[in-house]
């Protein structure tokens, strides 16, 4: 490969997309936002997808980098063999041949994954848990879902939706995605507005602190007795509150160890790119 060649890449979430030239070592060379305009159907996301995703190959070309293979990621559960989106609530997707479309459209080979899978591949390969060869990244915004990532591949599971750790049923009155943390504990706050709250002594935000970190400890414990990882990463909205997250999720976890080794834990370090750049590395890997 040459130092010119990039990747078109796309992460598609139900509000916003986040698109990207990518170079094959990982580096971002240009970088885009644009609304997913879900609201109009899913015929519109599709066609907002391939318009942004040709518009940005041309700008490729015109600042003189050579397209070599397009990227997608979306949320749901997609089907990566077959490049199809087979159920997304929040882009209204059901069986959109995705990877087909594009690779029409852009001329060039495609690849077509899972939002977090991707964004496991590229903390895994690139980010924090480069160089430990076994990981769960663990996503924790509105939803909570992960990748497991064995020497820089995501398991993608028979039915494509492997990694849905936010499916286990740990406490049945507890929570710990980002959304329902921050509305539980009083006006409509981000994550660290919540784990600020908490450390300041509100009693309420202390209590609800303590049932996601409790909640989500139970749920890593679950996954590392399944997946034996040698690093668990977290990402998504709720990693935002750090060392107020991570310091008693950690001796959360180690409580709950017995036999198990217990996994190194550490926060994203990609932050928002990391859907785009691992779309650009499953399009390379999956590149003929």
């Amino acid at each position: 490969m040459t130092s010119g060649e990039v990747v078109v890449a796309l992460d598609v979430g139900g509000t916003g997309m986040k698109c990207a030239l990518v170079r094959p070592d990982g580096a971002v060379v240009h970088a885009e936002r644009h609304a997913t305009r879900a609201e109009h159907g899913p015929d519109a996301v599709v066609d907002t997808i391939l318009n942004i995703a040709e518009a940005l190959a041309g700008k490729a070309r015109a600042d003189g980098l050579t397209p070599v293979a397009g990227g997608i990621a979306v949320p749901g559960v997609v089907d990566e063999a077959r490049g199809v989106a087979v159920w997304s609530a929040n882009l209204g997707f059901r069986d959109v041949p995705l990877r087909d479309l594009a690779a029409a459209r852009l001329g060039l080979p495609t690849a077509l994954g899972h939002d977090v899978r991707v964004g496991g591949l590229a903390e895994a390969r690139l980010g924090a848990g480069r160089g430990t060869g076994h990981v769960l990244f663990v996503a924790i915004g509105t939803g909570i879902a992960a990748a497991h990532v064995v020497d820089g591949a995501a398991a993608v599971g028979a039915h494509g939706a492997a990694g849905e750790i936010g499916h286990i049923l740990v406490r049945p009155d507890a929570t710990a995605s980002r959304q329902p943390v921050a509305e539980l504990a009083g006006a409509p706050a981000s994550a660290a507005d919540v784990a600020d709250r908490a450390a300041a002594g509100a009693p309420l935000a202390v209590r609800v602190w303590r049932e996601a970190v409790e909640a989500l400890a139970d749920g890593l414990a679950t996954g590392q007795a399944l997946f034996d990882v040698a690093t668990i990463v977290i990402g998504g909205g709720l990693a935002q509150a750090g060392p107020r997250l991570l310091d008693p999720l950690r001796a959360a976890l180690h409580e709950r160890m017995t036999f198990h080794r217990e996994p190194r834990l550490v926060t994203a370090a990609l932050g928002d790119e990391a859907g785009c750049r691992g779309a650009a590395l499953l399009a390379l890997d999956a590149r003929p």
